[in-house]
């Protein structure tokens, strides 16, 4: 997929917070100066934050589009269900990690992918790195075999019983082999598949913090919306208030790990620039630098109100071609969104430039 982008921006959601200084509306229209550039090869959702970078790097690093963020995602869940503890992630045949590596395996593949001087199963880094590495020489192997069918049901299959079984069938295991394991685990990973399929991702251009910014919060594309949680240090658990954060008569809140609006904006910002938490204090710490629409640069935030700088609810960060990005509320993810839906339309109150 291809995106429309020149700048980033950030997310916000319905947050009621106090405003922080009075200031004057800003009325902007327009949109700003927009390139292509690709996606990176796919988008990625519903997965533990600690997972997130790690999944995407690996996918990036293997020069096979077939090893998409969404097939390691769904492998590591039929695997683990990214579980990181020994007990959870330690199965009867003594395969180790979130990936489930025996050791003869682990010695083949295994490195110290994030630089904490060891190299192991346990490490989540070093599992999904490992995991993408060999996925990416089975995928090489699967499409220069001659074998017929899906490359990347070949190379799942020769993760879950090994290439020579592969060889053997000339093709994915039948079910009468090995009680039906491998058939099934290789048709349960490409159904799963959708389910962590997020928003392409986003490449960036240009410089400067705003860029950075949005170069930040992009990164966190499918992270779950939690109401007051998140910080300067990345996504947290948030809590309910009485009125927010709740999700089918439920606190979900307080069990989701992710970002609301304002602490996606403050995240993306931190440290070159401090801003405050909520987003009425991010409203009024910028807005002696009000920007019109159709002069829109990445990393630019908006805001919308229920009435003047008071009732400010939501930030985002500006992400080029008409689009932001933004944590948008209870129950939905940090993704990319047109600025003229993210929210409704006659609630937008204005830009600033931090």
């Amino acid at each position: 997929m291809k995106v429309l982008i020149r700048a980033a921006a950030g997310g916000a959601a319905l947050l009621l917070l106090a405003a922080v200084g009075l200031v004057a509306m800003v009325l902007v229209d327009g949109d700003a100066e927009a390139i292509e550039t690709s996606d990176g090869g796919g988008g990625l959702q519903g997965v533990p934050a600690e997972f997130r970078p790690w999944i995407l790097k690996a996918s990036e690093e293997c020069g096979h589009p077939e090893l998409t963020p969404a097939l390691l995602a769904a492998q590591l869940w039929q695997e683990s269900r990214f579980a990181t503890s020994r007990e959870a992630a330690t199965s009867s045949a003594g395969a180790q990690g979130p990936a489930q590596f025996m050791p003869g395996t682990w010695a083949t593949w295994g490195r110290d992918a994030d630089g904490n001087g060891e190299a192991s199963p346990w490490d989540i880094g070093d599992a999904v790195m490992a995991q993408g590495r060999m996925m990416c020489s089975l995928l090489k192997q699967a499409k220069a075999s001659g074998y017929g069918g899906d490359a990347r049901a070949l190379a799942l299959a020769g993760y879950n019983a090994g290439w020579g079984r592969v060889e053997q069938f000339r093709g994915v295991p039948p079910k009468s082999f090995a009680g039906g394991e491998t058939y099934h685990y290789v048709r349960t990973i490409l159904a799963t598949m959708p389910r962590f399929q997020g928003p392409g991702l986003l490449e960036v251009s240009g410089s400067g913090h705003g860029a950075d910014a949005l170069r930040k919060a992009a990164a966190r594309l499918g992270t779950p919306y939690a109401w007051g949680g998140g910080g300067p240090g990345g996504p947290s658990t948030g809590f309910c208030d009485g009125t927010n954060g709740y999700q089918g008569g439920r606190c979900s809140a307080s069990s989701t790990v992710g970002f609301d609006c304002s602490s996606l904006v403050q995240y993306a910002y931190w440290p070159d620039l401090k801003l405050p938490r909520v987003a009425a204090a991010q409203y009024g710490a910028t807005s002696d630098r009000p920007v019109s629409r159709k002069n829109l640069k990445v990393g630019d935030l908006l805001f919308w109100s229920h009435g003047g700088s008071g009732g400010i609810y939501h930030v985002a960060l500006y992400a080029g071609d008409g689009n932001v990005v933004h944590a948008p509320r209870t129950g939905q993810d940090v993704k990319v969104a047109p600025l003229t839906s993210a929210m409704p339309e006659g609630d937008y109150f204005g830009a600033t430039r931090p």
